[in-house]
């Protein structure tokens, strides 16, 4: 496989390292409580569970010396992740990751003394986790991988290979506030490309499946797939159905491409779950969460996947071709 790649691809945000050295962590043992959509075997779970740990270690925290984990799997439904949270709470962490929407709503509900700092949410301000970006004043803060009008972005670029799109489904979870923000800016770029716009709910694998197949049915069809917890429970299944029904899909993770979907345009969430570590070693040197403004990611990459636009009869365009930050062959 080969893949061309900009160089320092996990610095996707600027590093908020401070310029003199700090003192070493105190030696007592510090407990880190960390929430994923999907644990196990999952790749990109092990993945952003590496980055948070590399970006300790950079920091002095060193897993089995003075630091210790707590893992915990949210999955895609609130009653689950609700008693995941309350039970991760009742270890009385010193602060917890916690990563996307649904695991944050979670904790939010469980805990408001407990730090928390978020990664992978998507208008937290909306979602009542934080008063404002810049001053958060409560215990949660942390990092938004990008606003609203992305989705329209994602619709650009999966026409700049699909031109022949008629039809778009924006797939989703109803639930999820993010899904209401998303709507509007695809909405537009869909009219603006005369593309007729589609909703999408995913909320079992039996629904995606029927879904993708009714919107397969007619001919220029593609999809775009939001954050949501529901895209990394079912990413096999999607792009599965997506290869086997011939839909041309973009999604938000690079994840996806590396692992057969079409493209992908977005942050890249290693690099934000390594730039956690920065926040959570501030707050376990004593910061509070109220303090630390919500960060923004400055830096979204494009990844394409040649073979499997080949294998769907789309030409991947020059420029387009020029401007993917990473192209599997």
């Amino acid at each position: 496989m080969k893949r061309r790649t900009l160089l320092h691809r996990m610095g996707g945000l600027p590093l908020l390292f401070p310029a003199i050295a700090r003192a070493q962590p105190a030696s007592r043992v510090r407990t880190v409580g960390v929430t994923f959509a999907n644990l196990g075997s999952d790749p990109e779970a092990q993945e952003r569970a590496n980055a948070l740990r590399d970006g300790l270690r950079d920091l002095g925290w060193v897993e089995g010396r003075n630091l210790r984990f707590e893992y915990r799997s949210m999955g895609g439904d609130p009653k689950g992740a609700a008693a995941q949270a309350a039970e991760l709470v009742a270890l009385a962490p010193d602060v917890i990751l916690s990563s996307g929407t649904v695991a944050t709503q979670a904790l939010h509900g469980a805990t408001r003394t407990v730090p928390v700092v978020f990664v992978n949410v998507t208008d937290p301000v909306a979602g009542g986790f934080v008063a404002s970006l810049a001053r958060p004043g409560g215990n949660m803060t942390g990092f938004t991988p990008f606003e609203y009008p992305i989705a329209g972005k994602w619709l650009d670029r999966l026409r700049d290979l699909a031109p022949g799109l008629r039809r778009v489904a924006l797939m989703g979870d109803p639930n999820n506030h993010n899904y209401k923000g998303f709507w509007g800016p695809f909405v537009q770029a869909a009219t603006r490309h005369g593309i007729a716009p589609l909703q999408l709910p995913a909320p079992n694998a039996g629904e995606i499946e029927r879904g993708l197949a009714g919107l397969a049915s007619e001919p220029g069809a593609g999809l775009v797939v939001s954050a949501a917890a529901f895209s990394l429970l079912h990413r096999e299944l999607l792009i599965g159905l997506c290869a086997r029904l011939r839909v041309p899909a973009i999604y938000w993770s690079r994840n996806f491409p590396l692992n057969g979907g079409l493209m992908s345009y977005g942050p890249n969430s290693a690099a934000l779950h390594r730039q956690s570590a920065t926040y959570i070693d501030r707050i376990l040197r004593g910061e509070k969460p109220s303090d630390l403004p919500v960060q923004e990611a400055t830096r979204f990459e494009t990844v394409i996947n040649a073979r499997t636009a080949k294998a769907l009869d789309l030409a991947v365009p020059a420029g387009l071709a020029l401007e993917a930050d990473e192209l599997i062959d």
